[in-house]
This record gives structure tokens, C-alpha cells and sequence, in this order.
């Protein structure tokens, strides 16, 4: 069961190889902090955190780096909009950025490096690509020379002459910086700096880092010159990513990165959300209407490259899915108390699981085997609820239980046991059950089956049912 990626750069299904055998350095675009998240970085953080925590599963130390975009022309225009300053909507943004990944469920990333911080990477790298004759100065700004790079184009499988006879001149046209480039195509190192804006010292005059350079430098910083996995939404294949190549490797001389993964986009209600169709959602708004884990489960749902539509329809399915996921996850914390079970896990739907999922990370295919397995925990339990038997021993369903909450948690599809609505058990302790489980024993020993019946009687009075089975075994589990 050989774990296979579909890497964007050779456009085809390769076996998992990194680096260093065991480990994984997982690098994510992640977001510029003008504004609340919306439903595309809900797609991108939760599927992003789910590759890393199945990695982990399957036993790979993993290093995952985010950076936050904290240098931007959207943050500064916000920022005068406002009447206050970059650092000030920054810190906002990131702020809410992890209010809102906590409610998804989502695990923090190793480090969150940001462009403020990485200044000093960023103008080496830039100095390194201008003394290999890949960058130039023009009046304040320094720019990259796109055609210096043979390999231009190789991500995004674009060509830059037809992109220019795509383009029909307006190149030239929109681009205000476009009488100092020595070609349409090349783009911003540095920004020499304007009027009102923050700027640094730098050998080219006061200014600001462009955006590409910016995730170069800190990819370098955080794991080095070639690493295993570069992650981010599909829309930035072109030109960022893209960029991030040219700018790295021709730096390095060596390969950025060895797989390059991308999530697809998102619709909502089936057209591209934005803000002019009044149809952008923020994190926190759809949270406040449907619950974390349907929303997780509505994006595992949807294979991670394809695109995804947010529709009332979708998360209202999504939420019964979770329903049933959640009933199948509260039933070792309402029935198995006092059953063993040992911890251990059932290793043909292990197996299952893992062969769905390494399948270029089918998420949609393990939530089957989830679904499968919860669906008859669920059943049992209303079993149990309503006739104080199982169909199967108690054995087998706790070991049913212990691999759907692996399995799950894998995912990051988790409840909150003080959330599960247990029966009154009149505060009994496991210990006080046993004790008294083991007096009704003495009493029947000694065919004083009046004493039997009646610490049966009150044990069921606090919550608490026995289950008597072949060899004199008692079992109990408390009722729902």
C-alpha cells in the first residue's frame, strides 16, 4: 500500500519518496491578512491539515511551515481605509486567522513564519539572483528576468510567447511599472519605496519585498533549499508558485520542491464566490450556522483536487453525515465503561482506510470506512438503549470503537466527550460498579438471589445495566 501523490509539476501519480527517509518537510501558501478567511481557506487549511496529520498516521516525522503574508498592497490599502496602520490590520487578521482554525478543528503549524520577519532572508536571496545575472535594478526596484530561467513554465505547463499573444498588449498596458522592465513578464523583487507606505533599508534604496520572493526566502528559511511537499490552492499555480520555481532554483541550482500539491477551488451555490456576486462567505459566518465538523466533513467529502461547492444542500447532508460519525463516536463514552477492549484496532478496516487514502489522499474513501463502521455502532447503541442487548459482544464493538475513533481522529472528525449527553449515573464510579457487581456474584454464589436482584435493580435505578453472559461473566454499560 505504497502511498502515490499527484504532483502538479510531472502531471501524473508518483510513489511518496522524500527526502530523508521517515521525515517530511510540508510547506503551505497560506494567507495575506486583510481580511477574515472565507470558504477557500477553510478548503485549503482543513485538507492541508489533514495530509499532515495522515503522514503522522502513517509514521513520518512531519515539519509543516504557513507562512502569513504580512506585506501587502491590500493590507495597506485597508490599512489607510481605516486610518491606522499595516501592523495594526495585520495583527488583526492573524488574530481571527486562529480563532477561526481553532473552531475548524485545525492543529497549529510548526512555525508561521511571516514577511516582517524573514527581511533579512528575503534581500540576500534577492542579492544572490541579481549577482547571477537573474535580476536587475530599475530606479529603486529590482525585477526578476523571466526568460534567464530555461525552466520558466514548467509548473504551470504555460508558455510566455502564448501568453503574450494572449495578452493582445495589454501587458504593456496595465502594468504602471512597465517602461523599466526589460520585458512585459518580469516581475518585482523589491519595491523601491512610496510615499505613506512602510519601507526597509535594503542596497537598492528604502522599499518593500514583492510577493513571490517573499515565500522563497522563507521556505528557505524554515526547510531549506529542496524540500519534500509545497502545498497551496490550485489559483496559485500561476503566477506564484510558478514564481517561487524561478526565483529558488535559480538561486540554488537545485529543485524547490519535489511534489507540488494543489486543492481545487470553491464555488458557492455552483458560480466562484466573490464579493461583487454577494455570495462570499467567512469562516466564521458559516460556522455560525452549521457546526465545525460537518463543514470538515463536507470539504473530506470532495476528492482535494477537485472543486467544491458550498450549498445549503451539501452542508445540510454533510451535518447528517456527522451525525451519524458523532453518534458512532459517543458510543464508547455512553456503553463501553468497565469493557477492556485493550486499545487494539481491527486490522482489515485498517486496512481499508489506508488503502482509500493513499490513493493520492482519497479522504472521501476513508470517511466510507468511517461511515460504514459508525453506522452499525449506531445501530448497537439504539440497541442497547432499547433492549439492553447487542447483536455483537461488547468486545467486538469496543474494538470497532477504538478504530473509529483512530481512524477519525486521523481526520481531525472529533467530539468533545464532556459535550456527549451521558445518562444520570447518580456520580457512580466504575470502581463503586465493580464492587457491587462483585457483591451480587457473592450473593448468588450463596443463592441468595433476592440480594442478586436487588443491586441489579439498583444499579439500573443509577443508570447502570448488567449484562450477564456464558461462564458467569457480568458485563455492564451505561444506558442511554
Amino acid at each position: 500500500m505504497t502511498l502515490t501523490l499527484h504532483n502538479t509539476l510531472t502531471r501524473r501519480e508518483e510513489p511518496f519518496d522524500p527526502l530523508i527517509p521517515g521525515s517530511v518537510g510540508m510547506y503551505c501558501c497560506g494567507i495575506t491578512v486583510y481580511d477574515y478567511c472565507h470558504l477557500g481557506h477553510a478548503r485549503t487549511c482543513v485538507v492541508w491539515d489533514v495530509v499532515r496529520r495522515y503522514l503522522q498516521y502513517l509514521g513520518y516525522r512531519v515539519r509543516y511551515i504557513q507562512n502569513f503574508t504580512d506585506i501587502d498592497d491590500k493590507i495597506l490599502n485597508r490599512a489607510k481605509r481605516e486610518g491606522t496602520t499595516m501592523e495594526s490590520v495585520a495583527e488583526r487578521f492573524i488574530t481571527a486567522y486562529f480563532e477561526d482554525m481553532e473552531r475548524l478543528g485545525v492543529k497549529p503549524a510548526d512555525a508561521y513564519p511571516r514577511a516582517t520577519h524573514t527581511l533579512d532572508g528575503i534581500k540576500r536571496l534577492v542579492h544572490e539572483l541579481e549577482q547571477k545575472g537573474y535580476a536587475y535594478p530599475a530606479d529603486g526596484d529590482v525585477y526578476y528576468s523571466v526568460r534567464r530561467f530555461q525552466g520558466y513554465g514548467k509548473l504551470s505547463g504555460r508558455e510566455l510567447d502564448d501568453l503574450r499573444a494572449g495578452a493582445s498588449g495589454r501587458v504593456e498596458t496595465d502594468d504602471p511599472e512597465a517602461l523599466k522592465k526589460h520585458d512585459p513578464f518580469d516581475f518585482a523583487l523589491w519595491k523601491g519605496a512610496k510615499e505613506g507606505e512602510p519601507s526597509w533599508d535594503s542596497p537598492w534604496g528604502k522599499g518593500r519585498p514583492g510577493w513571490h520572493i517573499e515565500c522563497s526566502a522563507m521556505v528557505r528559511e524554515q526547510l531549506g533549499e529542496t524540500i519534500d511537499i509545497h502545498v497551496g490552492g490550485s489559483d496559485l499555480i500561476f503566477p506564484h508558485h510558478e514564481n517561487e520555481i524561478a526565483q529558488s532554483e535559480a538561486a540554488t541550482g537545485k529543485p524547490l520542491a519535489r511534489y507540488w500539491l494543489h486543492n481545487g477551488m470553491v464555488k458557492v451555490g455552483g458560480e466562484k464566490m466573490s464579493k461583487s456576486l454577494g455570495n462570499f462567505i467567512t469562516i466564521r459566518e458559516l460556522l455560525d450556522k452549521y457546526e465545525p465538523m460537518a463543514v470538515r466533513s463536507l470539504i473530506l467529502g470532495a476528492h482535494y483536487r477537485k472543486p467544491i461547492d458550498f450549498t445549503d444542500e451539501g452542508l445540510q447532508a454533510a451535518t447528517n453525515g456527522w451525525h451519524t460519525l458523532r453518534d458512532g463516536l459517543s458510543f464508547g463514552y455512553r456503553y463501553l465503561s468497565g469493557e477492556n477492549g485493550g486499545g487494539s484496532i481491527e486490522p482489515e478496516l485498517e486496512h481499508r482506510f489506508i488503502e482509500a487514502v493513499n490513493h493520492d489522499f482519497n479522504f472521501a474513501g476513508g470517511l466510507a470506512v468511517l461511515f460504514e463502521i459508525a453506522k452499525e455502532l449506531r445501530k448497537e447503541g439504539n440497541n442497547l438503549s432499547h433492549t439492553g442487548k447487542t447483536e455483537a459482544s461488547l468486545e467486538d464493538l469496543a474494538v470497532k470503537w477504538h478504530t473509529l475513533a483512530r481512524l477519525a481522529g486521523v481526520l481531525g472528525l472529533e467530539i468533545d466527550p464532556a459535550s456527549i449527553d451521558l445518562p444520570a449515573t447518580d456520580g457512580i464510579s466504575d470502581s463503586e460498579i465493580e464492587a457491587l457487581i462483585q457483591q451480587r456474584a457473592t450473593a448468588k454464589k450463596a443463592k441468595n438471589y433476592a440480594e442478586s436482584d436487588r443491586i441489579r435493580e439498583e444499579l439500573k435505578s443509577r443508570g447502570i445495566a448488567l449484562i450477564d453472559r456464558p461462564g458467569g461473566v457480568t458485563t455492564w454499560i451505561r444506558e442511554g
